[in-house]
């Protein structure tokens, strides 16, 4: 059987920096700065985050929701207070907190370059 483990989500910005200092400052990543690239550990994965330059063929974001990748996930624990604190830092939430069904609870937000990511709390009374 195949066994495989997360190791990275990568990411393409016309402006590596900001996108790896609102992961930072919005959602607590650490910056890993490597040659010729900057890094964001997040909830125990590495996101990459590739330099956009004009003319190189990347396309525009997506416009949410479409085919393919959709979001991220990232758990976290007491998603109201969570939400409350991001909102102080004028984060924008394309849905806010809901009760999906008994013992999950989730809200979306918008990452820089339109990036959508989910906040979920799972009750373990219900796992």
């Amino acid at each position: 059987m195949l066994n495989v483990t997360w190791d990275h989500i990568h990411l393409r910005s016309p402006d590596p920096e900001a996108t790896a200092n609102w992961l930072h400052d919005i959602l607590g990543g650490e910056i890993v700065r490597n040659p010729g690239r900057i890094d964001v550990r997040l909830g125990g994965a590495s996101v990459f985050i590739a330099k956009v330059e004009p003319g190189d063929g990347v396309s525009d974001p997506p416009v949410t929701p479409h085919q393919g990748l959709d979001h991220f996930g990232l758990s976290v624990k007491d998603i109201d207070i969570v939400a409350a604190e991001l909102k102080a830092k004028g984060v924008t939430f394309t849905t806010e907190p809901t009760t999906i069904r008994p013992g999950v609870r989730i809200c979306f937000i918008r990452g820089p370059e339109g990036i959508s990511i989910e906040l979920l709390e799972r009750d373990k009374k219900y796992a």
